[in-house]
């Protein structure tokens, strides 16, 4: 019925840092620096042209459910034809919306329908892009685990530099800057994915997009601790995820200006490095009950952004809870990758994305008008108490709990026996 990809992993015990490897690499790190900036240029941005904490949400929110929607559709296309020509062409269009929103801020005054579609149509763009970075792992390196673990390492070193260079440009220039540059991390990414040098794809599939989306959501229901933790986000998103940028910025901007909520994400960087560098010597023979602990430290980000201390307590507070999630984030990117049918995996990561990204729209989207009605940080107290519970949950889930690691991708013939 379905041929496996013509494309082969590297050998076991090749190098990590081969050419495409390290083209692969750039991409994803430029892409990451570029991302870090814009959030903190469009909290700033909104604020400054006076659409306050729901403008905010309303513009992260368009961007989240556009991609909530439409990564499925990404996935589906990346498994029957190829990823890369996807994942180019979303840099590209990425790549001038940012351009759009830069000139019209030095311009002028963006209306704020113009940067909501501006971030409908980056959302649908990066759901083209993301489900093909998953499948394209294990394609570049011979060892998802170090090679995810360098990846976090270094998304966390992006998240750490790309806030505080956005609050320095805030600061000296303008937030058209930010996205300038943005714009121009899209294009160093494109041209990078553009120079791989992959064998070529055949999926052979012939059965139309609604069989695809059938056997896609087939592999990710038959597995209890992949929809499991989805459903456990869906509750993070909403209450904490969600809200948080937009809460947090008016928190933290208030009380110790802009270039403060620049600095406190970039601590949140450093502390995904770290996690990274954890993640890529500990390798807990259960990943997720690993990972699952280390989300116990996650909720220090809302929790700090509410009780807003001096400056260097606030960034370590962020810098604790990137640890956290950086460890969480290598055990479960390793594990999806490895448990998945290689030919499946772009379907099953793109309801994988699409089912924990879909909740945090409704959190940024809601937490203008919930602000308004029980304040910022009552809101940010209870999210850091709703954190810690889907911590805790995520260790009394017994699927989660149990799953044992896997050193290799799933063939692509494997089916979910005995991995539910």
């Amino acid at each position: 019925m379905v041929s496996s990809p013509a494309f082969a992993p590297p050998r076991p015990g090749s190098r990590l840092w081969t050419r495409n490897f390290g083209l692969y690499f750039t991409a994803r790190i430029v892409s990451r620096l570029g991302d870090t900036m814009m959030h903190v240029a469009l909290a700033v941005a909104m604020l400054s042209l006076g659409y306050g904490v729901s403008g905010i949400g309303y513009a992260l929110g368009a961007w989240m459910g556009a991609f909530a929607l439409f990564v499925v559709f990404g996935g589906v296309f990346a498994d029957r034809f190829h990823p890369l020509p996807q994942m180019i062409g979303a840099d590209a269009v990425r790549c001038a919306a940012q351009g759009s929103l830069a000139l019209y801020l030095w311009l002028g005054h963006p209306t704020l329908w113009f940067v909501v579609c501006g971030s409908v149509l980056g959302g649908i763009a990066t759901a083209m892009f993301q489900p093909g970075t998953a499948s394209l792992v294990p394609q570049v390196s011979a060892d998802p685990t170090q090679a995810n673990g360098v990846l976090r390492v270094s998304e966390g070193a992006s998240t750490m530099a790309g806030p505080a260079i956005a609050g320095v440009l805030v600061a000296t220039t303008s937030t058209a800057w930010i996205f300038a540059v943005d714009a121009a991390t899209f294009a160093v990414s494109g041209f990078c994915l553009l120079a791989l040098r992959l064998p070529r794809f055949t999926s052979g599939r012939s059965e139309s997009m609604l069989a695809n989306l059938r056997e896609g959501w087939q592999e990710f229901r038959s597995r209890s601790w992949l929809w499991a933790v989805i459903l456990i986000w869906w509750v993070l998103g909403v209450c904490v995820w969600g809200p948080l940028t937009p809460l947090g910025a008016a928190s933290v901007i208030a009380e110790h200006g802009k270039a403060a909520f620049g600095y406190a994400e970039g601590a949140f960087g450093v502390g995904c490095v770290l996690g990274g560098l954890v993640a890529i010597r500990i390798r807990p023979a259960r990943p997720l009950l690993g990972g699952a602990v280390a989300m116990f430290a996650f909720p220090m980000m809302p929790l700090v952004a509410a009780l807003v201390p001096d400056l260097p307590l606030l960034m370590l507070g962020y810098a604790v809870s990137g640890v956290g999630w950086a460890f969480w984030g290598v055990q479960w990117s390793t594990t999806v990758q490895t448990q998945i049918p290689q030919d499946r995996l772009n379907r099953v990561t793109a309801y994988e994305v699409g089912g924990s990204i879909l909740a945090i729209p409704f959190g940024q989207v809601l937490s203008g008008p919930a602000s308004g009605v029980f304040g910022v940080r009552p809101l940010l107290l209870a999210g850091a108490a709703i954190g810690l519970g889907c911590a805790l949950a995520l260790i009394l889930v017994r699927p989660v709990r149990t799953l044992v690691r896997r050193d290799t991708g799933a063939s692509p013939s494997a089916g979910a026996k005995g991995e539910s």
